[in-house]
């Protein structure tokens, strides 16, 4: 039902919400799954942050050298920092655009672009892929989120 907003009670019964709810879903766990990596990367390079976490490898001056940091944790780092950037916003401005209302085809088109967008991001990150791939990737996805919000507030505001 174009144009309608959906009702609270009939979100689970609406296919464009359940839609939105499978892909969101799918990037928060993409996105937590990058704090298990960054740990796996932490663990086996042995690269800490933090004197507690290195008591396991030592005590006192020799525990310090696991006190550095490694480029795969950072790497891995940065690519769970871009997700928090761009998949919160998604997850935000998805379910205002999920809730105004749209043909359920386009909403597809829209969390499936999204969705692929930031998984091709996180390989490209974790492989590392040459550019423009992660480049590429990210401004894919951020597209997305900019076209939901822009129909978001046009179905708002009647833009």
């Amino acid at each position: 039902r174009r144009g309608e907003m959906a009702k609270s009670t009939q979100l689970i019964n609406n296919e464009v919400f359940r839609a939105y709810a499978t892909y969101a879903a799918i990037v928060l766990l993409k996105m937590m799954l990058m704090s298990l990596i960054t740990a796996y990367f932490r663990l086996t390079r042995k690269a800490f942050v933090n004197p507690e976490d290195t008591e396991a490898f030592g005590k006192g001056e020799a525990a310090k050298k696991f006190l550095r940091t490694d480029p795969d944790v950072e790497r891995a780092r940065r690519g769970h920092l871009n997700d928090l950037e761009n998949i919160v916003p998604f997850v935000g401005i998805g379910l205002l655009y999920a809730l105004s209302g749209p043909e359920l085809s386009t909403a597809l088109l829209h969390f499936r672009i999204f969705t692929g967008a930031r998984i091709l991001h996180t390989l490209a990150y974790l492989i590392p892929l040459p550019q423009p791939g992660r480049g590429l990737s990210w401004a894919v996805g951020y597209s997305v989120t900019l076209s939901m919000a822009y129909n978001v507030l046009k179905a708002a505001w009647l833009l």
